[in-house]
């Protein structure tokens, strides 16, 4: 088994609802709430939900972007969320991010050169300004552009350039761990294409580890090793990619997938529609978050905590008591089978 850089544990982001002449706290929206994950080495680690489910205000914490509530994110053994101001800018070395919006990600005052060669002087890369643009040159090379992009700005370019220009300014500093937030969202098809080819080649070839946050679930089975699905602030179900793209086992996967299309004019596609809207973040639902919309709550899923049980797969994790099982062609539910237990079965 690969060993794993990142295992997040209980992690929690509340924000904090102020009302009153004195701003006192009254509520908390639950933006992230009580994930817990793993991201092996060299793989990429697709995250997919609805928009709203927590997903980038997750890939900000593990970053410590935004200080999180509670809960650990150990980084190959380092506890991000209690390093010193120190460690903290060593670890931003090595954990990197790209955001959704390429044309507000860059300082429009500074020409691509100096964006990449800023990066590298704050962390002690290089020892003077012509080798920071060597080596700033030789990053517009390996991310598909040409030199003399060096010297202009950042309106100068295409969307599709500009986060070009992202990626390689990421790359600066020579991390081994990316937070993809959105990369595509904003860029033309043909041009997200080409940007998600790039981002694999660099993978293979500078040993890249990923997390993919995407709404787009095609690009999320296209790029990812492994996927997990979020809801309202919480991690539903935790599977190898094709396990979860052809047989999720959380009724929230099962809906979710439903909803991609099918680039064939000929095929019909049985339409599984979700009632009700996504709960307040501010008031979860007692019990499984999912149970007011999820057509197989039972009381038992309107009380208490829904820990992780196993799914019909190895390192499948499904929070929730009853999973979809596909077996002889039907699709029904069974009792999931306790974690704890499973492993036993497994040793024994």
């Amino acid at each position: 088994m690969t060993e794993e850089i990142l295992v997040v544990d209980n992690l929690r982001k509340w924000f904090p609802i102020k009302a009153g002449l004195l701003q006192k706290t009254v509520g908390y929206v639950k933006a992230v709430d009580g994930v817990s994950l793993k991201i092996r080495r060299g793989e990429t680690y697709g995250l997919v939900g609805e928009s709203g489910s927590g997903k980038t205000t997750l890939g900000k914490s593990i970053l410590r972007l935004i200080e999180p509530t509670g809960g650990t994110v150990l980084y190959d053994g380092i506890d991000v969320t209690k390093a010193k101001k120190r460690e903290v800018k060593k670890l931003r070395r090595r954990m990197q991010i790209i955001f959704q919006d390429p044309y507000a990600s860059l300082d429009p005052r500074q020409t691509v050169g100096s964006t990449l060669s800023e990066a590298m002087r704050t962390h002690g890369l290089v020892s003077s300004k012509s080798e920071a643009i060597t080596h700033a040159r030789e990053l517009l090379l390996r991310v598909g552009l040409n030199e003399e992009h060096l010297f202009r700005f950042p309106h100068e370019f295409s969307g599709g350039q500009r986060q070009r220009i992202a990626v390689a300014r990421a790359l600066a500093v020579d991390p081994d761990f990316i937070v993809l937030d959105e990369p595509t969202s904003f860029l033309d098809v043909s041009v997200q294409a080409q940007v998600l080819d790039l981002l694999k080649d660099l993978q293979k070839e500078l040993n890249l580890t990923y997390m993919f946050i995407s709404h787009n679930l095609s690009v999320v089975q296209y790029m990812s090793n492994r996927v997990g699905v979020m809801y309202l602030g919480s991690i539903m179900e935790d599977a190898e990619r094709d396990m979860i793209y052809k047989a999720p086992e959380h009724p929230y996967s099962d809906f979710l997938m439903a909803a991609i299309p099918i680039p064939d004019p000929e095929f019909k596609k049985v339409r599984k529609l979700l009632s009700g809207d996504v709960p307040s973040p501010v008031n979860i639902p007692p019990g499984c978050r999912f149970n007011p919309r999820c057509p197989y709550a039972t009381e038992k899923c309107q009380v208490g905590d829904v820990p992780f049980y196993t799914g019909s797969g190895s390192h499948h994790n499904v929070a929730c008591h009853y999973v979809v099982d596909f077996e002889g062609g039907t699709q029904t539910l069974r009792p999931a089978i306790p974690i704890q237990t499973a492993e036993a079965r497994i040793r024994s």
